[in-house]
């Protein structure tokens, strides 16, 4: 059998140590090698947004609330989060789903957050989950499959919803707003009736599980995500407790990761009982200082791993 040359096993090297790296939290892997492993773990390949900035071409975007839930992936026969873990749904929840597959936001409504990561999370049906799915709603946004653009995918995304026929799978209204100040418009109005934020889509782009422009997240202050690395000791008051968290921002390429303390905006409970060392949380922020740290940053909540 002919010997791979030394320039392919040199590849295939670099390709496994990238991976290997990666895993231990070392160094970001490239894109398309990115989604070959979230795929071999079992992780659906999503499309993530990146953030707003003014100065964006708004006639080239889609334009829809987004939805302060946890990220849905209907594969076709199951229903999974966005780590790759089982949603144990009731049986009459997903009951007639279609084969093909919907990503979406499994929603309590505005400002209920929480209760929809308790629901997603329960594990051991009984009439208490039972009661608190006809809560929820698979606000659906996209058809991963389906071929041809985001403008070309409404209309079918539209006719599947349709065909199911069930009130708590709903197809996300996507519209088109004219300007900045439309914009802006519309978020204020939004946020005004308890709404989040929204999202804009490029209309012209396939469906790919990456981070970047095709979909944007505009929201009222900018937010993150960075992973607990040590847990302060809190003084005066805090006492005997948490103080701060000392996290870690993911590194960029060719710059080292920073880490900062975040103490604001964590509740008694939190700091009685913090979120363990490794854990990744969400943090709000206004702008970055020169060095990069966020300003005025501010705990939001844990990030329930491959829930949100």
């Amino acid at each position: 059998m002919k010997q791979p040359s030394h320039r392919l096993s040199a590849l295939l090297r670099a390709s496994l140590l990238s991976v290997l790296l990666a895993s231990a939290g070392l160094v970001a892997l490239p894109a398309a090698l990115a989604q070959e492993t979230s795929a071999a773990k079992g992780r659906p390949v999503l499309m993530l947004a990146n953030v707003y900035r003014p100065g964006v071409v708004l006639k080239d975007y889609w334009v829809s609330e987004k939805y302060d839930g946890v990220r849905g992936f209907w594969d076709g026969e199951k229903l999974l989060t966005r780590g790759g873990e089982r949603v144990m749904a009731p049986a009459w929840f997903t009951a007639g789903w279609p084969k093909t597959p919907m990503d979406g936001e499994l929603w309590a409504g505005r400002g209920q957050f929480s209760k929809a990561v308790s629901t997603v999370r329960q594990q051991t049906p009984s009439a208490t989950t039972d009661a608190d799915w006809r809560g929820i709603r698979f606000m659906v946004f996209d058809l991963p499959a389906q071929p041809g653009s985001f403008t070309e995918r409404i209309p079918p995304l539209n006719a599947l919803v349709a065909q199911i026929k069930q009130p708590w799978v709903v197809a996300v209204a996507q519209y088109r707003v004219a300007d900045h100040a439309a914009l802006q418009a519309q978020l204020k109005k939004t946020v005004k009736l308890g709404g989040e934020g929204l999202m804009l889509h490029r209309g012209d782009s396939l469906y790919k599980g990456l981070r970047n422009d095709d979909l944007l997240k505009v929201k009222t202050h900018e937010d993150a995500e960075a992973r607990v690395i040590a847990h302060i000791p809190g003084k005066g008051k805090n006492a005997g407790r948490l103080g701060a968290l000392l996290v870690e921002m993911p590194a960029e390429a060719g710059k080292p990761a920073l880490r900062f303390k975040l103490g604001t905006g964590l509740s008694d409970a939190q700091r009685n009982n913090p979120p363990p060392i490794g854990t990744l949380v969400t943090y709000r922020y206004r702008g970055l200082n020169d060095s990069g740290i966020p300003r005025f940053a501010s705990f939001m909540r844990v990030r329930e791993d491959g829930l949100n």
